[in-house]
């Protein structure tokens, strides 16, 4: 394989590894928040002089907060987070040695009126380093979610999206985690803040989504495989 060749090759690799970084990136509809479908409900025939039929009972008194799976119910979202840290370290060593022109028969070692092996060392180095970053999130809404799961001590497994179109982009919130019903207050809505194990995420994609993200190659040129 000649050189050109091998230049030919490597290049195309970096181009389909940035392609494939930069398609990983795009946020992608899924379908694991989809919410279950609907139970389908098996009526058993009536029996025989009764006027009871299962399964078609009227809850009149029954608390209307979401307990079951593919019930709905409200998720507030009240996040805010914030973070800062600071650092500053300052190091500094000096060192310094002197050495004696040793002496023969009382006499100095020298040539021509100066020592030989006199002198002396010295030497130091110091360091100062100092880093400071702060980060601040807010996220405030409302998304409606569905009941996938409930564990055998009640807890409920929620997951649901909401997508919006706006002009040329479209915007999605995506929440997901375990809820305790006790939790849910009487309005049948939860706070954000009350769901373990939350995965929140909120994004968009379209025209204004690619002009806020980096290209693939000034990305390439932040990574670790860059050498510069």
């Amino acid at each position: 394989m000649t050189r050109l060749t091998k230049v030919i090759a490597g290049s195309v690799c970096l181009l389909m590894g940035a392609g494939l970084a930069g398609c990983s990136m795009m946020p992608m509809d899924d379908g694991s928040y989809a919410p279950p479908p609907p139970v389908e409900v098996m009526y058993a025939p009536p029996a025989d002089g009764t006027i009871y039929r299962a399964e078609t009972d009227m809850r009149l008194f029954e608390d209307l907060k979401a307990n079951r799976v593919g019930d709905i119910l409200t998720v507030r979202l009240a996040e805010r987070t914030n973070a800062s840290k600071a650092s500053q370290t300052s190091t500094s060593k000096a060192t310094e040695a002197t050495l004696v022109n040793p002496t023969v028969f009382g006499r100095p070692i020298t040539k021509n009126g100066d020592p030989l092996f006199g002198g002396s060392l010295s030497g130091d180095s110091t360091f100062e380093g100092s880093g400071e970053s702060s980060q601040s999130n807010s996220l405030v809404g409302d998304i409606t979610v569905t009941v996938v799961d409930r564990h055998p001590n009640g807890n409920l497994v929620i997951r649901g999206e909401k997508w919006l179109t706006l002009n040329q982009g479209r915007e999605f919130i995506r929440v997901s985690g375990i809820i305790r019903p006790r939790d849910i207050e009487t309005d049948n809505t939860v706070l954000s803040t009350r769901i373990s194990n939350a995965q929140i995420t909120y994004s968009s994609k379209g025209v204004l989504a690619d002009a806020n993200t980096m290209g693939w190659l000034a990305r390439f040129f932040n990574s670790v495989l860059s050498p510069y």
